[in-house]
């Protein structure tokens, strides 16, 4: 978090902002955030149901040599990320926007983009 946070101050007044991948991973995680460090302006949220995700993964484990990528552990997981996001989703609901994500990797982009292009230079 100090690391981060370093970076993203030092970073803030000459930028858009920042863009955290994956983060926070928990919500005690991204309220620890706004305290030390800054409140999100925004969250992007891709929004894929869990048959599609483990279809996905399973096609992966095709060549990515994987052992985790098998169906038992992609449950374990998906649980997991529900268990610890849903929580996130919840606790900072007017900061995310949703984005279907089971379609074109163009199509989810440009949805990206959008978000991204209004978002108001940091102060």
């Amino acid at each position: 978090m100090e690391l981060l946070g370093e970076k993203v101050l030092k970073e803030l007044p000459n930028s858009k902002g920042y863009l955290i991948d994956g983060y926070p991973r928990e919500k005690a995680q991204g309220e620890q955030f706004e305290r030390e460090i800054n409140s999100p302006t925004g969250i992007v949220y891709f929004e894929v149901p869990d048959d599609v995700m483990t279809a996905r993964l399973l096609e992966r484990a095709k060549t990515s040599g994987r052992e985790d990528d098998n169906e038992e552990t992609i449950k374990k997981r998906l649980k997991t990320f529900h268990e610890n996001n849903d929580p996130i989703l919840e606790a900072f609901q007017s900061k995310v926007t949703k984005i279907n994500a089971v379609r074109s990797p163009d199509e989810i982009f440009a949805d990206v983009e959008k978000i991204l292009d209004v978002i108001p230079k940091a102060s």
